[in-house]
């Protein structure tokens, strides 16, 4: 979920990775010979991001004219990705090489067997300086199944002139909105209500922040233990406060951020796509939009904020695998992390390219065709603080029925009954997980 981010900056050889991966000597001259007249191409199929094309025009150039790496875009909806995926990959399709997975996905895909495990030096390649949160989204069973390609973490964002200093905790939140709604201020606290993955994504940052758990960690039964109760008695004060707005079941991102920023709001829980967002509507009030890390749920225990991105993995099914790892690679090394960071908003996965201050094009000046992590993410310190003591969504093969019963269950929020809907949740739950086969 979420939107759409010297040697040592170029990153390592995509050339050296697949030779690495086993291809012989032989083969590599073979490839390097004939792949540009057989017309040899690796398709990866991805969800659409504006700038996506330059990257695997960059993997393309790589290649030494070895291959063509084809942009195969997917529908915008995540669902629809999903879907048509699945269905083809579940078909046998051998043309899929490259996959773009949801954060969400991975386990799926690889209690399917449709994507093939990452070992030795390719392993070795994709997972160097990665975040540990983002590591985590890309494994399966304690084995790597994708290399971790961008990440996102939702913040809480504020008005410094409504709030000179961020609430520490969920109930300071509360008090501080009350307070400002009864001096006849904005005092809303906007986040995504809808009956959609928003919502889920809520859920499981409180529950995680309480200390609790939803799912085994082997993602086989349910837990529901104190923490996730504890996570649903908040859920239900904040949105029975009277500081949530009667669009709340119908809010997603894009409605989150339309709020705070027609100053309905004083606080906003979203992703750090809002920031360009408000430097281009309401660049004569950037200064004053401050932000922060999640509320903790308890006093002196930092948040554990849910966190979102995209993957990739290699299909199983696919017929030139050495290049698949290769171009798999490639598209989230170094250089194009940064490039799809700076160009299409996308937090990277990668921990030293939020200590990177270099502009894009380092021999150019900085401005708005040449961005920098400085000027494109001022925020990123507070990312990094996220990122280091993330939380992940339940992993399990059957998380989009497990979604689909949390958001049903859980919406609208302010009819949450804590102990009742904690005991349904346990009941649905454990339904979806005996689900047999995977659901298109």
């Amino acid at each position: 979920m979420g939107k759409r981010m010297s040697a040592s900056r170029r990153g390592r050889s995509p050339g050296r990775a697949g030779a690495l991966l086993g291809a012989t000597a032989l083969t590599a001259g073979l490839l390097a010979g004939c792949g540009a007249q057989a017309g040899l191409k690796i398709n990866v199929y991805y969800a659409p991001e504006d700038n996506f094309q330059s990257v695997v025009d960059d993997c393309t150039k790589a290649s030494g004219g070895r291959y063509e790496v084809v942009y195969n875009k997917l529908p915008r909806p995540a669902d629809g990705q999903r879907e048509q995926m699945v269905r083809r990959l579940a078909a046998g399709d051998d043309s899929l090489d490259v996959l773009g997975l949801d954060v969400t996905w991975v386990s799926e895909f690889a209690e399917a067997g449709w994507v093939d495990e990452w070992t030795g030096q390719a392993k070795a390649e994709a997972t160097a300086g990665v975040l540990p949160g983002p590591l985590e989204t890309a494994t399966w069973n304690g084995k790597l199944y994708a290399a971790t390609k961008n990440t996102n973490v939702q913040l809480l964002w504020y008005d410094d002139r409504l709030t000179p200093k961020p609430p520490k905790t969920w109930d300071e939140m509360i008090q501080q909105a009350q307070a400002l709604k009864a001096q006849g201020k904005p005092g809303n606290v906007v986040f995504t209500g809808a009956q959609y993955e928003g919502l889920v994504v809520i859920y499981n940052t409180l529950v995680e922040s309480a200390g609790g758990k939803i799912l085994s960690d082997d993602g086989k039964s349910v837990v529901m233990d104190a923490g996730a109760v504890k996570a649903l008695e908040m859920l239900k004060k904040i949105t029975t406060a009277g500081i949530t707005d009667a669009s709340l079941t119908n809010s997603k991102e894009d409605e989150v951020r339309q709020s705070f920023q027609r100053g309905n709001a004083a606080f906003e829980l979203n992703w750090p796509f809002v920031y360009a967002s408000y430097a281009k509507e309401k660049k004569n009030e950037l200064q004053h939009f401050k932000w922060a890390t999640y509320p903790e749920f308890e006093a002196g225990k930092p948040a554990k904020t849910t966190i979102g991105g995209y993957n990739l993995a290699v299909s199983s099914a696919s017929k030139h695998k050495a290049e698949a790892y290769e171009v798999a690679l490639c598209l989230r090394n170094e250089k194009n992390q940064k490039f799809s960071a700076l160009k299409d908003g996308v937090p990277p996965t990668l921990e030293s390219l939020y200590t990177d201050t270099a502009p894009l094009d380092p021999t150019a000046a900085v401005g708005d065709d040449n961005p920098s992590m400085d000027t494109k993410y001022p925020m990123r310190e507070t990312i990094l603080d996220a990122l280091k003591d993330a939380a992940v969504r339940p992993l399990t093969p059957a998380y989009q029925n497990a979604s689909t019963v949390l958001s049903k269950v859980l919406s609208p929020p302010s009819e949450i009954d804590p102990q009742k809907t904690a005991d349904k949740l346990r009941e649905q739950l454990a339904d979806a997980l005996q689900s047999k086969g995977v659901i298109p």
